[in-house]
């Protein structure tokens, strides 16, 4: 299993807005691919900025292909997310996940 993590930033008052954009637009496009298997979406935020970090999980890197497209290493926008964020990190990290437990 792969690990792909993105990580962006809006001002503070977008805070929740942004949330809701994706829950509703980016999540399904993610569970809509075929080897998804799940995804951790973490929010934070401090005076100045509202942070957002998205760890999604894959089958394999073949489908995080389909996903992202053949330069995988590169982050996917949509085209609301100019709306929102305040840098565009052009790549996203990979790792392989090798163990994972849960206690729930």
């Amino acid at each position: 299993m792969i690990a792909r993590i993105w990580k962006g930033r809006t001002k503070p008052e977008h805070f929740e807005e942004y949330t809701q954009f994706m829950i509703d637009r980016a999540i399904p496009d993610y569970k809509s691919t075929k080897g998804f298997v799940k995804l951790t979406f973490l929010r934070g935020r401090d005076e100045d900025f509202a942070y957002f970090e998205l760890i999604t999980f894959w089958q394999n890197m073949e489908v995080i292909k389909n996903f992202a497209g053949d330069d995988h290493q590169r982050a996917k926008y949509y085209p609301e997310d100019k709306k929102y964020l305040i840098d565009f990190p052009k790549e996203v990290i990979h790792y392989e996940v090798f163990a994972e437990e849960s206690v729930i």
